[in-house]
């Protein structure tokens, strides 16, 4: 058999992406008997326009919910936007069976909003620029009331 090739790229394909989402989805789904990887976005879009200007990517799997990205335009920050997205995410996380969240950020970007909203930092590493560390933040959500 002829040895596999080792490539570095930092342009992936979105069909390299697909290969490894989809061995993996099928390595967890084999070894917990269920998928449940899921997409999920809180977006903010221009009224008039409907094109996005910003908001939270994310996605829930097996009972987390990781918000990955997450942007606002300078001049739409202080207005109470994010803290609306967030709970979006929160909420539809809880709805999706998720017990817990997590993200990462930055120390000049806004650990201290997380905070703010009952985010706890659980790790730090320092990066660059110098002076400035990614943060670990994570977030048990409330259990969702169950009327009988």
């Amino acid at each position: 058999m002829t040895e596999p090739v080792l490539t570095l790229t930092d342009q992936p394909t979105d069909k390299d992406e697909s290969v490894i989402q989809s061995g993996l989805a099928d390595y967890n789904a084999l070894k917990t008997g269920y998928r449940d990887w899921r997409p999920l976005a809180a977006l903010l879009r221009d009224p008039d326009t409907g094109e996005t200007l910003g908001g939270m990517i994310g996605r829930t799997s097996y009972g987390l919910l990781f918000i990955d990205l997450v942007y606002l335009p300078e001049t739409l920050r202080g207005q109470d936007i994010g803290k609306k997205l967030l709970q979006m995410m929160e909420q539809e996380g809880m709805a999706r069976g998720c017990k817990s969240a997590f993200l990462l950020t930055i120390t000049y970007q806004a650990p201290g909003f997380y905070e703010r909203h009952g985010w706890t930092e659980f790790g730090r590493i320092a990066c660059d620029p110098p002076g400035t560390a990614r943060v670990f933040m994570t977030k048990t959500l409330a259990e969702r009331n169950v009327q009988g």
